[in-house]
């Protein structure tokens, strides 16, 4: 009997740590899909810069409680890329480290206008957030890397599908 408490107490612990699993809604910012170790990740918007908005979000929210930022400082990024599958990349990695080396947390992601030229994409983005406290913002799994595997940008009836996964 103890064997199967410690097999029942061991997988509570291993679901406690992931991200929830919310269902997926049309037109919701982002949800969480299945996956068995990692969190596969599906962000929507009516445009790519909205899109990744919601990504951002998703990616703070695997991190800590979302709802717990206070967007105390603003902060830009500027992200380049050569297509958008390299720009979403980007932007996520930009954001992994800025909560990795600088340690801050953010809830508040504007995108400006995605901009294509001959050497790219070129984007600039504002972040609103504050110095992370695991007390105040908790501390729900670690973001080891943001993978291009099945990573994609999806474009269907006015809406812009972001797919990434983020190694946990």
């Amino acid at each position: 009997m103890a064997e199967a408490d410690s097999y029942l107490s061991s997988e509570i612990a291993c679901h406690a740590r992931r991200p929830k699993r919310l269902p997926a809604v049309p037109m919701a910012d982002y949800v969480f899909l299945p996956h068995t170790t990692d969190a596969y990740v599906q962000a929507t918007g009516p445009t790519l810069e909205y899109a990744l908005e919601s990504a951002g979000k998703a990616l703070f929210d695997t991190l800590c409680n979302l709802e717990s930022i206070v967007p105390q400082v603003t902060e830009e990024i500027e992200l380049n890329g050569d297509d958008e599958i390299v720009l979403l990349h980007d932007w996520l990695e930009s954001l992994l480290l800025k909560f990795e080396l600088e340690n801050k947390v953010f809830a508040g992601f504007s995108v400006g206008r995605i901009v294509r030229s001959s050497d790219g994409l070129h984007a600039t983005a504002r972040i609103s957030g504050e110095p992370y406290d695991k007390r105040k913002h908790g501390a729900k799994v670690e973001v080891k890397a943001v993978t291009y595997h099945k990573m994609e940008v999806v474009r269907q009836d006015g809406t812009t599908t972001v797919r990434f996964i983020l190694d946990l």
